[in-house]
């Protein structure tokens, strides 16, 4: 079980995981195990506890994104890092591989984004739609690679499927996101969008922390390394 976790960070009160693509955060009607049933496994057999284990989800990734996930091991530091995340008070980094170039280097970008649960797919609207939530990023062109480009994002908000449907709205499909415009789906059903890092004061020790995610290994991230 640890060889299929990629901690990056752990202390009594936080799990912090590198999670891969494909992987769950929370169930789902598919059954599949989520990360935070892998990370209870993890904790039991690593310090051998009696009983059940509690692990509580701050936030989520959709299942082909890849990157960092902060698993709460106390109710005490779910509670502190939920009202983090809601007052927006950590920040995001988020790397994404696009095709074409954005028409500017650097952006911010303004939706309202409507969702449909049954398709499982956003819509993003330039102006107000009473039934859309505004979401906002900041974007900036950081490297260009093999005829790809290296977005870095900063989401202001936390809307489903913000980034993609974002940046698609602007004509710039991530890699491997046919969902939202790419051409071709990549091999291992992954999308070439990362959680790269994640700065938030620790729940308990109240220390600015920074935690960053390597990068997954495939044929389109391993052009940057």
């Amino acid at each position: 079980m640890k060889d299929t976790l990629k901690v990056v960070f752990e202390d009594n009160h936080l799990l912090v995981i590198n999670k891969e693509s494909g992987v769950l955060v929370q169930g789902d009607a598919t059954g599949d195990k989520p990360l935070v049933e892998i990370g209870k496994e993890y904790i039991k057999e690593k310090y051998d506890k009696p009983g059940a284990v509690f692990l509580g989800v701050v936030h989520r990734l959709d299942r082909p994104v890849s990157g960092v996930v902060v698993l709460a091991r106390t109710s005490k530091a779910l509670e502190r890092m939920n009202e983090l995340f809601r007052n927006k008070e950590t920040k995001k980094i988020y790397w994404a591989l696009v095709k074409k170039k954005p028409a500017s280097e650097q952006g911010n970008l303004v939706h309202w984004l409507v969702k449909d649960e049954k398709k499982n797919k956003t819509t993003a609207y330039k102006k107000e739609n009473p039934n859309g939530q505004r979401s906002e990023l900041n974007y900036k062109v950081i490297r260009q690679v093999s005829g790809y480009y290296l977005i870095e994002v900063n989401p202001i908000t936390g809307r489903p499927h913000q980034i993609r449907v974002q940046l698609a709205s602007m004509g710039c499909p991530i890699v491997g996101d046919v969902k939202y415009g790419y051409e071709t789906a990549n091999e291992d059903g992954s999308i070439c969008l990362h959680a790269r890092s994640l700065t938030f004061i620790h729940p308990v020790k109240k220390e600015m922390i920074t935690i960053e995610a390597g990068l997954p290994e495939n044929d389109f991230w391993n052009l940057l390394q």
